[in-house]
């Protein structure tokens, strides 16, 4: 599985509506692609939630590496993304880990995501390959324990081994009451795409 992500960071008097009503026009066509575990539809409003900035920065959760190298590169849909805002950097993390919370049901009225939290951090250097598997196999059993938690819909450990950063993505029913924390950002979700959620591996990816 691997995970991405790319942001477009938008003007602050820009109307936020525009990419809601992009989303929502866009949304039929991810929520049933092939492939794709799922997409969060991620939206960011500068002054909410401890949010500086307006963004968008959809997430992705991948099944098929083939079909996300069509997504960028081979007319999948990437295109749209670059002709209306230009060319992103897009982050890429090997997806380690992924638990359901007791809010994904699989119920058809069941609440939506209204929330995501993404926080980031380094993987501690020295120790060699057993403490790194150690540290992993830690940071696994957390993420365990925090998806058992009330509101949560989906958390996912991931690592981007280029900078040697764990990613923590947490998808919420509920919204965060406090600010985030440092090094923690918090998300609308207006839509979630999520054809292929209920097949990605439970618990740890090997």
């Amino acid at each position: 599985m691997q995970a991405k992500q790319y942001a477009i960071t938008l003007p602050a008097d820009y109307d936020l509506d525009v990419v809601r009503r992009r989303i929502a026009a866009g949304a039929p066509l991810l929520d049933d692609r092939a492939g794709l575990g799922f997409k969060a539809w991620l939206l960011r409003e500068r002054g909410t939630a401890g949010s500086p900035v307006n963004e968008y920065a959809p997430f992705y959760v991948w099944r098929s590496d083939g079909e996300l190298a069509r997504f960028l590169v081979g007319g999948g849909g990437f295109e749209n993304i670059v002709r209306d805002f230009g060319r992103p950097v897009v982050r890429h993390w090997t997806v380690l880990a992924q638990f359901a919370g007791p809010a994904r049901t699989g119920e058809r009225d069941a609440p939506a995501p209204a929330s995501a939290v993404r926080s980031r951090s380094a993987v501690p250097v020295g120790g060699g390959p057993q403490a790194l598997a150690g540290y992993v196999e830690r940071e696994v059993e957390r993420l365990r324990e925090a998806a058992r938690e009330p509101g949560v819909h989906t958390a996912l450990l991931a690592l981007d081994p280029d900078r040697w950063e764990l990613l923590r993505f947490t998808l919420r029913t509920d919204r965060p009451g406090a600010a985030p924390e440092e090094g923690t950002e918090v998300f609308g979700v207006p839509h979630l795409s999520a054809p292929g959620l209920a097949y990605l591996p439970e618990g740890r990816a090997w």
